[in-house]
């Protein structure tokens, strides 16, 4: 046991503790208004980065800069193979980042980026392209993989589906996450949005999910149930009750909750190792995705009224 593996499970169960929890996130959602949201969320650990003018989409941003800060700071503490799983675990910012990046290059209006410090891939070069051509090209040269086009939604799936294949491949406790992630991922694109996978994707895809639920999705009409039964035995529990294509997001909200709960016990495991951090990391993340949702009922309050709260306990 190595020192740096002491000091950075102690920082991860301390990071954990600075959550606002379900009970203060939904406190968050019942406030009459984003700036009363706002004023309560500035004096929480969410502080350092809200500003009581901000939008909602300002706000969002920044509570994702905060819980990427948390996860620069625990990365710091830790050896190298610990700070790699949190690196692959940190990669939705890079996709995040990538997603203003492809608004850009094709005329639309792009927000702010994160700063990923030692937690980037290949953002520094991929933020350098000029075309999306360039773009998918470097992806393919690089731990991304190749997208399979240089359109801006096989980008965006492309790199989703990459990061699913990175973190089963590079963090063992957080595979089942990312495969039951990538099975939504795959039957939004297909299912819901009505495309087909590009070839790479599609292999990255069989890796992950297997060759007959693959083969099944590009089959119409798709009926989830019975693509739910192809998936391997430890993944299906993300469709468990999804019937169809357009109830897709309540696997989503599934999927949070699934992670939170796994969390929990990954970080209750005794011993200086890689699970408690993978834990405290998501459930850091959780309570961002918790929290964005609550300033989003907060902002719509006053022209949604109670329904507003009851579709927010309804997702998170």
């Amino acid at each position: 046991m190595s020192t740096s593996w002491v000091a950075g499970t102690v920082r991860a169960t301390a990071l954990a503790r600075r959550r606002l929890g379900a009970a203060g996130a939904r406190e968050l959602a019942a406030s009459p208004g984003l700036s009363e949201a706002l004023t309560s969320l500035a004096r929480t650990p969410y502080g350092h980065d809200i500003r009581v003018t901000h939008t909602l989409a300002e706000a969002q941003h920044a509570i994702g800069a905060t819980l990427l800060w948390h996860l620069r700071v625990l990365s710091g503490w830790l050896p190298r193979g610990g700070a790699e799983a949190v690196r692959l675990l940190a990669g939705g910012f890079e996709v995040a980042n990538a997603d203003e990046h492809v608004a850009g290059l094709t005329g639309r209006a792009t927000g702010p980026i994160y700063q990923l410090g030692m937690l980037e891939t290949a953002w520094s070069r991929l933020r350098q392209t000029r075309s999306l051509s360039e773009l998918q090209d470097l992806l393919a040269r690089s731990a991304w993989g190749d997208p399979g086009g240089a359109t801006p939604w096989a980008v965006q799936v492309g790199m989703r589906l990459g990061w699913s294949d990175r973190v089963a491949t590079g963090v063992p406790e957080a595979a089942g996450w990312a495969r039951a992630a990538a099975a939504v991922l795959v039957l939004q694109a297909t299912a819901l949005e009505g495309h087909a996978l590009p070839g790479p994707l599609a292999v990255r895809a069989t890796y992950l999910l297997g060759p007959d639920f693959v083969r099944a999705t590009a089959r119409a009409p798709l009926r989830l149930r019975g693509v739910a039964s192809l998936l391997p035995s430890d993944v299906r529990w993300v469709l468990q009750g999804i019937d169809a294509p357009e109830d897709l997001w309540r696997a989503s909200a599934g999927w949070w909750q699934r992670v939170e709960q796994d969390a929990f016990g990954l970080l209750r495991r005794a011993g200086f190792e890689r699970a408690p951090v993978v834990g405290a990391a998501m459930l850091l993340a959780v309570d961002a995705w918790r929290v964005r949702a609550a300033l989003e009922a907060a902002a719509r309050t006053p022209t949604g009224g109670p329904a507003v709260l009851e579709a927010f306990d309804a997702v998170a």
